[in-house]
This record gives C-alpha cells, sequence and structure tokens, in this order.
C-alpha cells in the first residue's frame, strides 16, 4: 500500500497521507515524499497550489514513535526528517491542508506550515510531546505560539492540552471551520484560489511567510528537541506510551 497518495487534480496537487493503521503518523519516508512531491510541484508551471490530506477519518496522530524511541541527540542533528522539513515550508505556492480527526504532534507541526487550514468538524490538535519526554520538533510551538498568544499556546505544549475544532478556529488557528469533513471545503477553496495569479499568489506568499516568521526562535526550538533525544525522560515517556501507562518522569 501506498504510504503517500499523489493526484494530479490540473491546477493543484493533492498529497494524501495513507497509514491509516497508524492514524497516518508521519514517518521519514512520508515526510520524504511529501516534500519531494511539493519540491516537484514547485518546478511545475501548470501546478499552481497543493492541498494535504488525511486517509480515513485522520490527519495525522504525530510522529512515527517508532522512530523517535531510540534516536540520539547526534542522530537528531543529522537527522533527514528536518531537510524533508525545510523543503515543505519551503514550497513557494498556496498549501491547503484539510485537517479531519487527528492532528497531532507532527501531524499538527505539518498543518501549521500550510498557508490556509480548514478543520473538519471532528478534528482534534494538539502538541503533546511532553508527555514523551520530548517537545515540538518541527516548529510547532513557535508557529502556535504566533498565532494563539502565550497563554493559549501554553495549554497545549506545557498542558498536553488536545482542543476541539471549534476552539481551534475560535484560537485563529484556521481560517476555515466545516460542517462536516473538511476535504471537500479544502477542495472547493483550493480551486477557486487556483483561477487567481499565480506570480501574486507567490509573492503574496512570500511576504507574509517572511512577516510571520523572521522573529520566531525555530532553530532554538529544534536544538531543544534534539537534546532531549538523549534524556532518560524520553525513553521513559516513550516507554510508557506503548505500555499504555501513566509515565514517572525523573527529570533526567
Amino acid at each position: 500500500m501506498e504510504q503517500v497518495i499523489i493526484e494530479n487534480m490540473g491546477a493543484w496537487v493533492k498529497i494524501t497521507l495513507n497509514r491509516p493503521e497508524a492514524k497516518n503518523a508521519l514517518n521519514t519516508a512520508v515526510l520524504a515524499q511529501v516534500a519531494a512531491t511539493l519540491t516537484d510541484a514547485a518546478a511545475d508551471p501548470a501546478i499552481r497550489a497543493a492541498l494535504i490530506c488525511g486517509a480515513e477519518g485522520n490527519f495525522a496522530a504525530g510522529a512515527d514513535i517508532g522512530e523517535i524511541e531510540t534516536k540520539t541527540a547526534s542522530e537528531g542533528a543529522v537527522d533527514p526528517r528536518k531537510g524533508h522539513w525545510a523543503a515543505i515550508r519551503a514550497f513557494p505556492k498556496p498549501l491547503v491542508a484539510a485537517v479531519d480527526g487527528f492532528a497531532l504532534g507532527g501531524g499538527l507541526e505539518l498543518a501549521l506550515m500550510a498557508d490556509m487550514i480548514v478543520l473538519g468538524a471532528d478534528a482534534k490538535l494538539g502538541l503533546p510531546e511532553t508527555s514523551l519526554g520530548l517537545i515540538p520538533g518541527a516548529g510547532g510551538a513557535q508557529r502556535l505560539l504566533a498565532l494563539a498568544g502565550r497563554a493559549r499556546a501554553t495549554r497545549l505544549v506545557l498542558g498536553g492540552e488536545i482542543i476541539d475544532a471549534a476552539t481551534a478556529y475560535g484560537w485563529g488557528l484556521a481560517g476555515w471551520l466545516a460542517d462536516g469533513p473538511a476535504l471537500p471545503e479544502a477542495e472547493a477553496l483550493i480551486a477557486r484560489m487556483c483561477k487567481r495569479a499565480p506570480l501574486a499568489l507567490q509573492a503574496a506568499k512570500a511576504a507574509l511567510v517572511q512577516g510571520d516568521e523572521q522573529a520566531l526562535a525555530l532553530s532554538q526550538e529544534r536544538a531543544a528537541f534534539e537534546r532531549l533525544l538523549d534524556s532518560a525522560d524520553k525513553t521513559e515517556g516513550i516507554r510508557a506510551f506503548r505500555e499504555k501507562r501513566k509515565p514517572e518522569f525523573r527529570g533526567q
């Protein structure tokens, strides 16, 4: 089974995360294919935008825990995922995320890299990495802070809270809240947008991204994530997650 389904829709490309057995968790292979697809789409003048969604009712319920479990800080520093995340964020054309079901951890970080988010009525968003002895590693906390403010960001990043679609929309994390599934509204949105001037859309996106991110501590957040990969608490957090018990963190 293909882990990522790519469909050329004419003026735009549809990218479907397709690991339903893992709620579309983002492993390295999935991220690499998403990044490669967006890189190809960036070079194709016929493609004006891209849409990312998840198969079978979920967007992406985090990163692949199995890949993080034994990863060390030195391995994290040269992790190919960093390049894949950078390529996704560097996509110069409008990127739409259709978020249904769970968008947690890396899944929410991926959604927050999109220029426009459409939330399905059943969407659940969160950054629960501290329950695994880690923090967001792809800029999620910084982007959440910029969008929702410090008080709300701390509820998700420090408190591990998972919020529903209406709350996320009210906080300004998304521009659209669907009555039902997100995908139909997201597809209609991107089809309308592709009728606009492509060079103007790209210029506008570049200006928005620069204005949004130039003051964010993205590199500092990533460095802290990498340091935590060597902690005993990270080992305990992932072990407890696998054993379906509460972790016993010791600050080590």
